[in-house]
Formats: C-alpha cells, structure tokens, sequence
C-alpha cells in the first residue's frame, strides 16, 4: 500500500492545457474571472449540467474554451488551430502502435 495521492490530472494533456491557461493569464493576457466567465458559458453551452470529475468532458470543454478565448483576444488564428489539430491527427493515425508520435514527418511536407 503506498501513501501517494491520486494524480490530480488523469491525462497529461489535462495538466498541459490547464498550465497553458494558467501561464496566460498570469503573463496578463486575460484576468481569471473572465476566463471563468467564458469557461462556464462553454460548459453551459455543451450541456455540462452533470457534475464533472476532471476528465476528458471537463478538459476538452476546457480547450474548446481556449481556443476560442485566444481567438476572441486576437492571440490564435482557429484555422490555424485547425491546421495543427488536423496535422496531430494525421500524426497519430499514421504511427505505429509504441512509437512516439511527432510532426516532424508532416511539417517538413508542408514546405
């Protein structure tokens, strides 16, 4: 038996987005209660009444909520978001099952 706490993230992607969110605001690009403004309207816009345990549901709202709050702040273009979500896509799809997926592959055929 081990004392560890449970992770406070179940994905890495979690903790990756939530840190981003976090790193802007506290470089001053948006303050938090506006963010949590935009953050609900998302949950309530994709009918997230059910309470939510800090998954996949609460981060993808938290992400879709993202992109769009740094395109309202003109600090992301969406078709560029787009691109690169597409480009990860492409990526994961098309590596083998253990290997490390990377853009390195799809990039250098954009040039």
């Amino acid at each position: 038996m081990t004392d560890a706490p449970d992770p406070v993230f179940t994905e890495p992607w979690h903790a990756q987005v939530f840190a981003l969110t976090v790193h802007l605001n506290e470089a001053g690009h948006f303050d938090w209660p506006e963010w949590a403004s935009h953050f609900g309207a998302t949950l309530k816009k994709n009918g997230l009444s059910k309470e939510l345990d800090g998954g996949d549901d609460y981060f993808t709202a938290w992400l879709e909520t993202l992109e769009q709050f740094l395109a309202s702040k003109d600090l992301a273009d969406l078709r560029d978001v787009a691109e690169i979500k597409n480009a990860w896509e492409r990526a994961y799809l098309s590596t083998p099952h253990g290997a490390p997926v990377t853009l390195e592959q799809e990039m250098s055929e954009k040039r």
